[in-house]
């Protein structure tokens, strides 16, 4: 017997007992307490109530009552709420629902009964969302939940502009509140005009009382930011800043050059400095100069440019796969020195250290990877002797891969995504043919369902999720590099022609970021490329994007996002 099933024996026996006791005290059986409140009382027995909460282990034994005093009163909960609280008290398990969370956990709170004010907690951070995370936060701070509070801080940065166009709340907070949204470096705009939008919003919500504050909110908005005409026409002859004295100079500063600010407005580098990416790129090893690379470089949206973030003790490996799961960058099989590998490395982007961990069962590189429900996916690819259509999934909470159902058809040079709930595999090479051919698969039904054939055959390509619709872009077609993209729409079982890219490419990292399509490096027949380009379906345009530091192919990308050192990948 594992000990996973020991300790599932053993709970379930506690849990027996557990509802023992519960049945004693529902039927007033050999309990030596009655908790009163205002409009009920309860029956209980003191050493349960004792082990939950040292509020009741003080009431029951500090000396201050008799010992067999039988009836307790607690004032300021209601029946309804202490109910629950006594039932947690002896099941260790309760029904926390949105109409009930706010008063239970003030109520648990005020008890000490901290393991429920901890699930209460939990159950509210699964609750955030734009619409309450400004009232989740509030509450959190005025009953101490420090914990919650900084998820609810850190949700309402990230989550920045969907907040302010759907919280009600967000137009109830102090100016205090707001200037400490505003003035972090984490806070996730991708244009500071979002940050003076809001403020304005903010101050027109009660005019005449909120504007002398434009000169508390103003230097907290990065003004060196904005471009020269959203500074000429939306700052400058704004009503709230021309009739602030003290902060029109600031403006002005501003659009005459950064550089000659007046020190004596107090004014600092924070005008100009950069807020940190949510998220960023990271391009991971390939092939540069036709050797393997250990080479990372994270793309940072918010600068615009590239940070070479490389581990030297990192081996150099290319046509491997990557993934990030659970706060994890995983690197599976690939090519080493002379080797194809079934080996996975493990990358802890808060340490920056990596770690080897449970190896394939085949050697493989050039598969297709994805993650679909909380594991890792890998398909076809190539073992030094064949092409192979075996899949393989790796589950983290026991670290374990096992084989699944097997793809229709053999392949290397294959990409995968994952678009609502299943996942794709296109294109590829088995040996004779640059495959059309895409494959999907459905985790309820364990099987492998043939798509409609692509408009061209292609291997060494990009698959990725966006907009809704799957994405198959550049690759190799067996005489050329190509620059093509096609679109399938998963509702008509059809691919349609896309904008091409400005570059043709092959063998390069495809991942979104930001609500764009970015493509990096790859091959274009002569040499390794550097070269990195975006697609916005907004506009249906590709846009140059800086290049990488280094020119490679054979490379793979992630994206990695939430990390509490973002400082260490973004952009110095």
């Amino acid at each position: 017997m594992s000990k996973q099933e020991v300790e599932k024996g053993m709970e379930k026996k506690v849990d027996a007992m557990s509802c023992n006791i519960n049945e004693l005290r529902l039927e007033k059986q050999l309990c030596d307490g009655v908790i009163m409140v205002d409009d009920g009382e309860f029956h209980v027995h003191k050493i349960i109530l004792c082990g939950c909460s040292p509020y009741f282990r003080v009431l029951f034994t500090n000396g201050c009552h008799p010992p067999d005093k039988l009836r307790y009163s607690i004032p300021n909960v209601s029946a309804e709420i202490m109910e629950l609280i006594v039932e947690y008290a002896y099941i260790r398990r309760v029904n926390i629902t949105e109409k009930n969370m706010y008063k239970l956990l003030i109520a648990a709170n005020y008890l000490l009964v901290n393991s429920l004010v901890s699930d209460c907690c939990r159950f509210l951070k699964a609750q955030l969302c734009p619409e309450n995370c400004v009232n989740i936060w509030r509450f959190a701070h005025s009953h101490f939940c420090e914990k919650l509070k900084q998820q609810a801080f850190r949700f309402i940065l990230h989550n920045f502009e969907e907040m302010v166009r759907l919280s009600k709340e967000f137009l109830e907070l102090t100016v205090e509140q707001l200037s400490e949204i505003i003035e972090k470096d984490k806070l996730n705009v991708k244009q500071e005009s979002v940050v003076f939008e809001a403020v304005l919003q903010w101050i027109k919500h009660e005019p005449w009382k909120r504007k002398a504050h434009i000169g508390v909110l103003l230097p907290k908005v990065r003004l060196g930011l904005l471009t020269h005409d959203y500074l000429m026409n939306n700052v400058s002859n704004n009503i709230f800043v021309m009739d602030d004295v003290t902060r029109r100079p600031i403006v002005t500063s501003v659009l005459t050059g950064i550089d000659d600010l007046n020190p004596s407005l107090s004014l600092s580098s924070d005008l100009t400095r950069l807020r940190l990416p949510s998220a960023v790129l990271l391009a991971i090893g390939g092939f540069s100069n036709k050797k393997t690379t250990n080479a990372i470089e994270a793309y940072d949206t918010r600068a615009a440019r590239w940070n070479n973030v490389t581990n030297i003790d990192e081996s150099p490996r290319g046509r491997t796969r990557t993934v990030y799961l659970n706060g994890f960058v995983y690197c599976i099989g690939g090519f080493g020195w002379k080797n194809f590998l079934s080996s996975m490395r493990r990358f802890d982007p808060i340490t920056r250290t990596w770690a080897e961990v449970s190896r394939l069962q085949s050697s493989r590189c050039d598969m297709g990877v994805c993650v679909l429900d909380g594991h890792i996916y890998v398909m076809g690819g190539f073992d030094g002797d064949d092409h192979l259509n075996t899949v393989e999934r790796y589950e983290p909470e026991n670290g374990r891969w096992s084989k699944i159902a097997p793809m229709h058809e053999q392949k290397r040079d294959c990409s995968a995504t994952v678009l609502n709930g299943k996942m794709y595999v296109c294109g590829g090479f088995d040996g004779r043919w640059h495959l059309d051919t895409g494959e999907c698969y459905s985790p309820q039904t364990g099987v492998w369902t043939l798509i409609a054939p692509m408009i061209i055959g292609r291997s060494r390509l990009g698959v990725v999720a966006y907009g809704g619709q799957v994405y198959a872009v550049g690759g190799y077609d067996g005489v050329n590099h190509l620059s093509d993209v096609e679109v399938y729409n998963p509702q008509t079982d059809m691919w349609t022609q896309g904008p091409a890219m400005n570059n043709k490419r092959s063998n390069f990292g495809i991942e979104v970021l930001d609500d764009l399509l970015f493509v990096a490096g790859g091959e274009n027949g002569t040499a390794s490329m550097g070269e990195v380009e975006c697609y916005d379906e907004q506009t249906s345009e590709w846009h140059a994007v800086t290049n990488m530091e280094f020119s490679r192919s054979d490379l793979s990308c992630c994206v990695l996002s939430g990390l509490p050192n973002m400082a260490e990948y973004a952009a110095p």
